[in-house]
Formats: C-alpha cells, structure tokens, sequence
C-alpha cells in the first residue's frame, strides 16, 4: 500500500507542477486552446494516442469484447493503429492543419461554421460536442474508479464511498493542471502519460498470462473453452460484430473533435511524417496489449462467478479481475497506467468541451465582444462546469450503463454526425451546408432514437455500437447524395478556401529531391 500510494503522490505531483510551469504560455487564447500551433511531433502524436486510450479502453473494452471474441479481439487495436492512427494522420493531418490555420478556426464547430459560412451550424456542432462528451467522460470515471476500489481497499468505506473518492480525486487533479496550463500542459502530460502506458502495458501483460504458465500455455488454455476452441481462433467466434466494432473505434476517431484539434497544434511538415510514425507505433503498443490481454480473461472465469455466459459482476469486472492477483508493484505499476490513460483522455475532452462552448456559444452570440484573457477565463469556468456535470452522473454508477456502451453512444453521435461532412469538408468543394445539417440530424438522431427506443430497433441495430457504425457510414453516403441534390455553395469563397492547398513551398533538398531540371540548372 505505501508503494502504492507513493508512486501516486508522484505522479500527481509532476502533473500539477508541469500544469503551473506552462501556465505562462496559456494566456491568450491560441496558447490555451492550441499550443500557439507549435507542437512539436513527439508531443502531439502522444496527445493523439493518450486521447485515443484510456480506462474506456482497458477495463471496458478490452474486458468486454476479450470475453466475446477471445484473442481474435487483438485485431481491434491492430484496426486502431493501421485506420485509427496511420490513416488518420495521412487523411486528415495536413489538410486540417492548412484549412483550419487559413480560416483561423480553432474549434471544429468553429470549422464547420466558416467552411459552410453558417453560424447555425457552429452553433449546433458546439451543443453536439458538449452534450455527447458527457457520457464518454463519465464512463472514464467510471472503469478508472472500479480499478482503484480493487487496489485500494479502505477499511470502514463501503464500495460507493471509495468509489466516490476516486471520482473526485481524478476530477479535482485533471481540472487543476488544465486550468492552469491549457494544450501545453496537456501535451506534456500526456507525453509522461504516454511513455508510462507503453511500458505499463508490456509488464501487465506479462504478468497477467505468467499466472497461466506463459503464452503457449494461456493460448492452450484457451482453446479448451467452447466448443470449437473458437476463442482462439483467428477471426473468433463472431467475425461480424468483431468488425463493427473494429469500424467504430478506428474510423471513429476520424471524427471526434478530441481527436481531430490535435492536427490544429502541429508545427511543420516534418512533425505530420515523425507524428504518423510514432501515433502508429503508440496505438499498436497499446491498443493492440490491451486488446490481447482481454482477450485471455475467459481464462479467469473461476473467479468472475459466470451466470448464462457472462460475468455475474457485469463486462467491466473482467479485467480488474484479471489483475486482482497481482504482486503489489504489478497493482502500482497498473494504477498508474489507467490513471495515465484515463487522465489524458479526460484533460483533452474537458478542454475541447470548454474551448468549444467559449469560442463557439458564447463569443459573438451571448457576449458580442469578448477580449482574449476574458475568454481563456471563462474557458477555465466552463473546464469547471463540464467536470462537475460529468463527476457527478458518473456517481450515479447504478443508473449508468455499461462503459462500452456509454463510449458507443457518444462516438457514433458525435462521428455520425462530424466524420463525413469534416472529410468532404477538406476534399471537396462541392459539399453543401444542407448536406452538413442533413449528417448531423441522422448522426446524433440516430444514436438518440438508440438510446430512448432500443428494444424497437432490429436486433443488428440494438447495440450502440453497431448503431454508431451505422451512423457513420451513413453519413459518409448521405453528405454527398444531399450535395449533390442541393445548389452549389459560392464558388469564389470556396476556392479561397481552399487557396491554402495551393500555395507554393520551398524546402531544403534533404526533404525533396526536386525535378531533373532544377538540378541541372543549379
């Protein structure tokens, strides 16, 4: 326990010391909101990949769908890395930095508005990303306090008490380094975060399948269980749901907010190239452990008190299971692990939240002229608001559903809704503002009517997982058809727009080699 809590005070303690180091360069609205658009690669591809993984992931998902599909659930994080993070950075990096700088938004709800030329949809983007971050943030909480309730058992607290110390231990640290130090503090934590979740990851691992006798015997372990030894089988026991929740969580990340502002910070060229390598990297490390590490808990079911195929204590028992016979620095070494995970992805969505209801809501609609250090403060308020709002529904645990589909909820809205009309938002200048409106009501729409109406949707559509894929492909059909099928946007505002993709750039040799040309003449 003293080790425990010692590496804790630790980590806090660097937290909140880089928080109030880089408070000096978070008072205007650029160095809050964005780093002054002067991340360097390693910074951002680790702010990229920490807010991608969290306790979501590694109690949640991992545990849940490890259980269903068994080691086949390891191609859930390899999709991660290859269309979550290499594809992403390749798509998405470079138009989003160049468009997003040339029309001097720093929100995507404030790109939505200028590159459709339509408050409203700013507007309705910002509702959007307050409302549907919400459960993802409380699902954080929620799968970080349950590993804290198995490593820190207090006597005389009962199980809710702890947990209820848990939430506001983890919500008063994030919202003291982020107010203080905004991107910047957020990016080097996340760095820090980063580098102790890759190695975290490789000892849990191995600890974990050491109680089984290693690899081979785990593996072997597990094709005794079922009747076909499907759980270790290479597409497992489901093909069919293992690929929609491959889409959601890889394409997902495409369009979430959270995720897509990283590419608002980069510095240069060569940071997108170094950042798509290391985001990749990082994602195949993580994701993929966390994956293959689920993917054995079928192995721990003496201990989970399994009722008609499932865990007795719920999905989101398996792992903590897993890890509950531990030696005591393997425990440590997990706390802080999650807590690095579940830190970062909070930090980012409550800066993302309260950037985008400042810059988005309030400025030039509740308030018409806002100086810069009033609105980096009122951001601080809203960071404020949005972690209390979310602490508290994640203390109603009982009434909260399971992490995974908590995270299924609030990705296939919010990717339902922004993924396709920011895609063809970058590409192509014939999209319209109608087809923008005509993705977020299906979108966000869709996922609604899941939550109020589940048990009248087809059985496939049932899972808010597989409705949120749903909502994303959907969306990527229906925003050109409505382009299509609406007048043309005004062609000389769009094409300076689009004018950034257009400027020339002269680079060292080293970076291009240059025509045969321009050879001869030097």
């Amino acid at each position: 326990m003293a080790l425990k809590i010692i590496l804790l005070v630790l980590f806090f303690g660097v937290m909140i010391a880089i928080g109030l180091y880089c408070r000096r360069n978070s008072t205007d609205v650029s160095g809050f909101v964005l780093g002054g658009r002067s991340v360097g690669p390693w910074l951002t591809a680790f702010a990229y990949g920490t807010s991608y993984f969290s306790a979501v992931i590694f109690v949640g998902y991992a545990g849940q769908f490890g259980w269903k599909f068994g080691i086949a659930s390891t191609w859930i994080g390899i999709g991660n890395a290859i269309l979550g993070s290499l594809l992403a950075w390749v798509v998405l990096g470079r138009r989003t930095r160049l468009m997003s700088q040339h029309l001097e938004s720093a929100t995507m709800p404030e790109f939505f508005g200028k590159r459709f030329m339509s408050p409203a949809l700013k507007i309705a983007a910002s509702v959007l990303v307050f409302i549907f971050l919400i459960p993802y943030t409380a699902s954080l909480y929620n799968g970080l306090s349950r590993l804290f309730a198995m490593a820190f058992p207090i006597g005389g607290l009962t199980e809710q008490e702890g947990y209820t110390i848990c939430v506001i231990i983890m919500a008063v640290l994030t919202g003291v380094y982020v107010i203080a130090g905004g991107y910047m503090a957020t990016a080097i934590n996340d760095f820090i975060q980063g580098v102790i979740m890759l190695i975290g990851i490789v000892a849990v691992i191995s600890a974990v399948l050491s109680t089984h006798g290693g690899f081979t015997e785990s593996l072997k372990g597990l094709s005794e269980i079922g009747s076909n030894g499907e759980f270790n089988s290479f597409f497992g026991p489901d093909p069919l749901g293992l690929l929609f929740v491959v889409i959601l969580t890889s394409l997902g990340t495409w369009g979430l907010p959270q995720m897509v502002q990283k590419f608002y910070a980069i510095k240069s060229e060569q940071d997108i190239n170094k950042g798509t390598i290391i985001s990749t990297v990082f994602a195949l490390v993580v994701a993929g452990g966390c994956y293959f590490l689920g993917g054995f808990g079928r192995l721990f079911s003496d201990k989970l008190d399994v009722v008609n195929g499932a865990p007795s204590g719920g999905w989101d028992a398996i792992i903590p299971t897993m890890l509950s016979g531990l030696p005591d620095i393997i425990i440590a070494v997990v706390i802080v692990l999650v807590l690095s995970a579940s830190m970062s992805t909070l930090s980012s969505l409550v800066l993302t939240s309260s950037s985008t209801l400042t810059l988005d809501l309030v400025k030039g609609h509740v308030v018409k002229k806002m100086p810069e250090k009033r609105q980096v403060l009122i951001m601080r308020i809203f960071i404020v608001v949005f972690i209390v709002i979310s602490a508290v529904i994640a203390l109603n645990k009982d009434k909260l559903g399971y992490i995974a589909d908590m995270m299924g909820i609030s990705w296939g809205a919010l990717a339902g809704a922004f993924l396709a009309p920011f895609l063809y938002g970058l590409y192509w200048k014939r999209t319209t503002k109608a087809a923008v409106w005509a993705s977020f009501i299906f979108g966000a729409g869709l996922m609604v009517l899941n939550m109020l109406l589940r048990p009248h949707f087809p059985a496939l559509l049932q899972s808010p997982i597989n409705a949120g894929v749903i909502a994303m492909l959907g969306g990527l059909v229906i925003v050109p058809i409505v382009s299509l099928l609406t007048p043309k946007p005004e062609k000389e505002k769009v094409d300076g727009m689009f004018s950034c993709y257009e400027g020339m750039v002269l680079v060292k040799a080293k970076t291009s080699l240059g025509s045969s040309n321009e050879e001869n003449e030097q």
